[in-house]
Parts: C-alpha cells; sequence; structure tokens
C-alpha cells in the first residue's frame, strides 16, 4: 500500500529546514530507524555530502538517521532494502537525469507504489508525477525521458504562486505555463502552494497544510482544491 508524502517545498518562510513537517514525518516514519536519502537534485553549491548532512540533523530530531544514496555501493540495493525514503529539493532537470544515469528511476518507483515509506520535498515531489514537465527549473541537463515515477495519477507543480495583480511584471504566470502544457498534453496537474503536501495512503490521496491547491485540466476552468479534501478522483 503506497505511503507517500508529496510536500511542495522542504522549507517555509521563518522557519528551519524540514520544520513544519516533522509532527507528519514523525509518524509517516514511525518505523524507520534509518531512512535512505537521495540527494541527487543538490541545490547549487553543495555536495551529495553537504546535501545529507542537511536532512540529517532534521530528522535527528525525531530520533531518525539518515544515509545518502551516494555511500552505497550499488543504488538498486539501497533503495529495495531502504525502509523509508526521502528525495529532497534542488534541480528537477539534475535529479531525473541522475535517476536515469543511475539505472533507479524504475526501481524507485516500484518500491513506493510497493509500499516503503516516502517523502518528496520540491523536485523529489515532482517525480512522483507522471512526467517532470511542470518542473519551474531551467532544463539545465538533458535527461533521457520526462517520464518520472507515476507513484500518483497526475502531475505536481511544486511552489505554486497565483498571479500579482499589483505586479507590473508582464512575463507568464505559473497558471499561463500551465495551460500552455495543456495545449499538448491531458494529464491533469496541482498547484501545490507553499506549505501544502499530499499524503498518499494506497490509492487515497488527501490534501493537507492550511492552504488550498489549484487543479488544472486540459480544456476545463481552474479549480480550487480546499485543504483536506481528497483527490483519488483526478485522473
Amino acid at each position: 500500500m503506497k505511503n507517500i508524502i508529496i510536500a511542495s517545498t522542504s522549507t517555509i518562510h521563518g522557519g528551519e529546514y524540514l520544520e513544519y513537517l516533522l509532527p507528519e514525518l514523525s509518524n509517516h516514519f514511525k518505523h524507520c530507524k534509518t531512512i535512505l536519502f537521495i540527494p541527487y537534485a543538490r541545490p547549487s553549491g553543495i555536495t551529495h555530502e553537504e546535501y545529507t548532512a542537511k536532512a540529517s540533523l532534521a530528522f535527528a530530531k525525531i530520533n531518525i538517521a539518515v544515509k545518502g544514496i551516494h555511500e552505497f555501493e550499488n543504488a538498486n540495493s539501497a533503495i529495495e532494502n531502504a525502509e523509508g525514503i526521502f528525495t529532497g529539493g534542488g534541480s528537477t532537470f539534475v535529479l531525473v537525469n541522475e535517476l536515469y544515469k543511475n539505472k533507479i528511476m524504475t526501481v524507485l518507483g516500484q518500491t513506493i507504489k510497493k509500499g516503503t515509506p516516502y517523502l518528496g520535498t520540491s523536485a523529489g515531489s515532482v517525480i512522483c508525477g507522471l512526467s517532470m514537465q511542470n518542473t519551474n527549473d531551467m532544463p539545465i541537463v538533458y535527461p533521457p525521458s520526462f517520464q518520472t515515477t507515476g507513484a500518483i495519477p497526475f502531475n505536481i507543480n511544486a511552489h505554486y504562486l497565483d498571479p500579482d495583480t499589483q505586479s507590473k511584471h508582464m512575463g507568464e504566470t505559473r497558471e499561463t505555463r500551465i495551460k500552455e502544457f495543456h495545449a499538448y498534453n491531458t494529464i491533469p496537474v496541482l498547484g501545490l502552494r507553499e506549505g501544502s503536501w499530499l499524503d498518499v495512503k494506497g490509492s487515497k490521496i488527501v490534501l493537507k497544510g492550511n492552504l488550498s491547491a489549484r487543479l488544472f485540466r486540459q480544456n476545463q476552468v481552474a479549480e480550487e482544491i480546499e485543504s483536506e479534501t481528497e483527490l483519488s478522483y483526478i485522473k
């Protein structure tokens, strides 16, 4: 039975890394002594080791150890044998490229779907969808495919921002970009605002957090989804 937390972000304004999610994570990973961290999306300027150390500091607060996937000789076995898995944010293009380069996109998806507790934030959440095509990141590397784990039957736009009516910026909004995606694709897209997450248990998907989310479908008016709404109907 799938057991996933798909969070828009790792850090909300004024808080520390993963702080707002720790009560949820304490329960989510309650049977885990150690979790496997996938640091491949690493933010610019830090190493896999430094990123893993950052995750370790956060999880130490709930008495869970963290080990980076780069510390294992066999990444496939590390995923298959993990008590729990966390994929952090950064560049979705880099993350997806590394998952394919290391030949672990498929096994990661299979392991998540089998029920290993999984946490994704930002890029680590985008890869839970059918494809990475609704990331906000620049294509700084060229992954062999945009297809991701398909752990949920729609796509995620993390860090979703509403249009600022006071702004003089004339460029595209997130809503415009998603509509452009739907000119060529039928996959539904959920815009997750900061501080919101999806709680996935088996086939049940529930929006959590204090903010609503925004659902986009091809040729339909965007829909506001309130917190605590069950989203399994989205396909």
